[in-house]
């Protein structure tokens, strides 16, 4: 058959170029059905490919599905279709089962789990998106492996057909990441469905996301995994928007990321080109500042340099605003700096400018992030931007606090 542009023969990316990696799994992977218990050898298997790809320096995160069918045998919930309570209760009661189970299957490598259960909420409310970003960079930088599940047992709209595919997309989007693999029961993405369809092609890389593309996702498989093709493209289209390349793999064999790593059919969806960039547009571009951040003259050449912005170099803040909500920055004669998302509320802002960051527990009565504004949440404005848009009486404001500054 011809293919179109989108499926146009393209260099797939390689997951051994990646540093940072987000695996999604699925239930049907991770459960044995039959016995409701996790499968053990394989998990195993999957554990020694993430330390394989930990040690040649790559920071992994894993999305898995799992607790609500590890639960449904011990409480006699066998029914092909569950209501929404039998549902929370049962992954409140398997959720500790999952948990129990990468723990194991990790610690055998010298690698320590951390559970963080999220909704698709905690990853679209800024403030919650926030968090549950700063908390996962946090078990990133300790070495931990983090492992992030639907938050089924207080979940309510969420629990539907492919909340962890999307959920993983979002993780990826959240962290930056280089890749997201999606671990499934079929190689890839064909042309229609393999099952049904002898004359169906593989399809090894995807370039552009088309509609075309989105007709080849078919219906969700029966049994106890809830994702399908269709699923799986709704989360490529969030994860390539990103800037991260995503990966549709055969996922049932042993060891299944070390068969990736070594060229195991599949299909690459390639990021967009424009992707990294994208949600700093939306930052520089969509969000109505609520507030400024005015700053010296240290602090501003800090900014061009790519830096954060430090409470010390700060000199005043304006405006109403919390935590997450978006701010410019300027210098002191008014001109436009960047603009970003605060990393503390007006109040709090007001009273930690002007110092070190190390003195920012003793004055608030509690440790938040070192920086007003990280980098990742900063967007400088060009020249030309900034020259024409300086306020008018520029300078005038709330008290001001003296102190060096310091930028990281």
């Amino acid at each position: 058959m011809s293919h179109s542009p989108s499926l146009a023969a393209e260099t797939a990316p390689a997951l051994a170029g990646a540093n940072r990696i987000v695996v999604k799994i699925g239930s049907a992977l991770l459960v044995d059905a039959e016995q409701a218990a996790p499968r053990q050898d394989w998990l195993r298997s999957v554990a020694a490919d993430i330390a394989a790809l930990r040690r040649r320096g790559a920071e992994v995160m894993v999305v898995s599905s799992g607790a609500i069918a590890l639960a449904r045998r011990s409480l006699n919930l066998t029914q092909p279709r569950l209501r929404l309570e039998e549902k929370q209760a049962a992954a409140a009661v398997g959720q500790i089962r999952l948990a129990q189970a990468w723990a194991e299957a990790l610690s055998a490598h010298g690698m320590t789990a951390a559970q963080l259960l999220l909704t698709l909420g905690d990853t679209e409310d800024r403030r919650r998106y926030l968090n549950a970003r700063a908390t996962l960079a946090t078990l990133l930088g300790l070495r931990c492996v983090p492992v992030i599940n639907e938050n089924d047992s207080v979940a309510t709209a969420e629990i539907r057909y492919g909340d962890n595919d999307r959920l993983a997309a979002r993780v990826a989007e959240m962290t930056q990441a280089d890749a997201l693999v999606l671990l499934s029961d079929i190689d890839g993405l064909y042309t229609a469905d393999p099952r049904r369809d002898p004359a169906a092609e593989h399809i090894p890389v995807v370039a552009v996301l088309t509609p075309e593309i989105e007709a080849m996702g078919g219906e969700p498989p029966p049994g106890y995994s809830s994702g399908g093709m269709r699923t799986k493209l709704a989360a490529a289209r969030i994860a390539t928007g990103a800037g991260c390349a995503m990966a549709i793999a055969r996922g049932g064999t042993p060891h299944p990321l070390r068969a990736l790593a070594e060229g195991a059919r599949c299909t690459w969806f390639l990021p967009a080109p424009e992707g990294r960039s994208a949600r700093k547009r939306w930052i520089a571009g969509s969000l109505a500042p609520l507030g400024t951040l005015e700053v010296d003259a240290g602090a501003a050449r800090a900014l061009r340099r790519g830096s954060s912005l430090l409470p010390a170099g700060v000199r005043r803040v304006t405006g109403s605003f919390e935590r997450g909500d978006p701010v410019e920055v300027r210098a002191q004669d008014g001109t436009l700096l960047a603009r970003g998302l605060s990393a503390y509320a007006s109040a709090d802002a007001a009273r930690i400018i002007g110092h070190r960051s190390e003195a920012i527990e003793a004055i608030l009565g509690w440790r938040g992030r070192d920086e007003l504004i990280h980098r990742d949440d900063l967007v400088l404005a060009t020249q030309g931007a900034a020259d024409r848009q300086k306020p008018q009486g520029a300078g005038q404001g709330e008290a001001t606090l003296d102190g060096p500054a310091v930028i990281g």
